[in-house]
């Protein structure tokens, strides 16, 4: 095959897994960067207005994201398992195919998004003096959702042929690009939110239009004018196929977030400061088991495309014990360091106080069940791999339609109020690994055969 990458499928399982994967976690915790960075800056020269305005603007771009990474991420089953295969032409066809759905659906969000962006504040229940802020921070940073297709879709490409570590390299680029404009557009020339906006703009567009470059050079094969690769209506469906699902778990997993957002800022300013940071530093530490899940997934893709059943046995089982061990270190990392991680994101004597304690709140409540989060996200990756995509977006109604349903249940009780919210995560963890586990034991020879 003349597409050379990284094949999964030798090796010691663990060691392959963990060099694969720790790229991917690094990567995502830079790019978790860019938006840690915009609301401690923000919190910090511009006020704890901005950094709710912030906050909330940031769960709608994550929900906006996640259409656009459940593309790529279902694009890139299909290439891991294209390249599992040895497949040379079906995953030339695939690449070609998934970059002409990707590309037209973020022509069509983008369009919706800015026709849309005054409809979309005042859906989310936010406060009258935080309106205009919102809006000057959702104008410019819309404006990166192209920059965001490139990158998640290159990096998406490189991953399912084994390289994990020059999305890495990109990213890094880019956040110290991003902290050093954010420092210079709103501590510097105080251009306030809008300010860090356009630092996480120019940023995603030093990566994507980069990483977008060196792919082209480093794999020439893959985009090289051949008379016998044509943009397939076949290979279009099965893209669609797989990338369809994949979005609607991504996209439901957010919008489940959005929603909460909303009943969030109908508690105030103060919950969604302390949501705001609270969610960044829970984002934050349950990233890498959420990277380690789109790792094993790849890794289960090309030997499901090289029929290696056994090794994709072993690695479920190496997978489950080093996330569930990870998990627990991770939630007491977070429930001794609570305070001071909230504390970074808040200058304001007047406001910090009460925004703490709650954040507090709801770090060692949602933050003591990372364990539960991190199996979820391998089932999601298994299932994914092994053309099941619709099982992931079973678990993820599962898990979020509970959530959204017993946060507002909750929050409505006499003497809950907000803490609902925060139980209601957990709780639909546990429900959707239950029935994420007992279905994989029972069709288990049908799922690997």
């Amino acid at each position: 095959m003349q597409v050379k990458g990284r094949e999964l499928t030798q090796g010691p399982v663990m060691r392959t897994m963990l060099w694969f994967a720790v790229p991917m976690i690094l990567g995502d915790l830079l790019q978790q960067c860019y938006n840690i960075a915009d609301t401690l800056i923000v919190g910090r020269f511009v006020g704890t207005d901005a950094l709710a305005a912030v906050g909330s603007a940031f769960s709608l771009m994550t929900f906006l994201t996640s259409i656009l990474l459940g593309l790529a991420m279902g694009s890139g089953t299909v290439f891991s398992i294209r390249f599992g295969q040895k497949d040379e032409r079906g995953l030339k066809e695939g690449v070609l195919a998934s970059f002409a759905l990707l590309g037209v659906v973020t022509v069509v969000l983008n369009i919706a998004v800015f026709a849309a962006c005054d409809w979309i504040i005042r859906a989310l229940q936010t406060p009258a003096e935080l309106v205009e802020m919102m809006h000057a921070y959702l104008t410019v940073i819309f404006a990166g959702l192209v920059a965001i297709f490139l990158y998640n879709f290159f990096a998406a490409l490189l991953r399912s042929l084994g390289n994990s570590t020059v999305p890495l390299a990109f990213l890094a680029v880019s956040v110290v690009l991003n902290i050093a404009l954010d420092l210079w557009l709103v501590a510097g020339l105080q251009l306030g939110v809008t300010g860090a906006a356009q630092a996480t703009v120019l940023s995603q567009y030093v990566s994507g239009i980069g990483i977008a470059a060196y792919t082209v050079i480093r794999f020439p094969e893959l985009f090289r004018r051949d008379p016998a690769v044509k943009l397939r209506l076949p290979r279009v469906r099965e893209i669609a196929g797989f990338s369809a699902l994949t979005c609607l778990q991504q996209s439901i997993m957010n919008l489940g977030i959005l929603a909460v957002q909303g009943l969030v800022n109908s508690f105030g300013t103060t919950i969604m400061a302390a949501f705001a940071a609270g969610v960044k530093i829970d984002a934050f530490a349950y990233l890498p088991v959420q990277d380690f899940g789109n790792a094993f997934s790849i890794f289960v893709s090309q030997n499901y495309g090289a029929g290696k059943t056994d090794r994709i046995r072993q690695g479920i089982r190496t997978a489950l014990v080093t996330t569930v061990s990870f998990g627990i270190l991770l939630s007491l990392a977070v429930w001794v360091l609570a305070a001071p991680l909230m504390g970074l994101f808040l200058d304001d004597p007047a406001a910090a106080d009460a925004v703490i304690a709650e954040g507090v709140r709801y770090l060692r409540i949602e933050g003591a069940f990372y364990a539960l989060i991190g199996v979820l996200f391998l089932l999601y990756g298994l299932y994914r791999a092994l053309g099941r995509p619709g099982m992931s977006v079973v678990l993820t109604i599962i898990s979020l339609g509970l959530r959204v349903a017993l946060a507002y249940a909750l929050a409505a009780l006499p003497g809950v109020g907000v803490v609902g919210i925060w139980w209601s995560v957990p709780i639909g963890w546990v429900l959707a690994d239950t029935f994420g586990l007992v279905y994989f034991r029972l069709r288990k020879k049908s799922l690997l055969c």
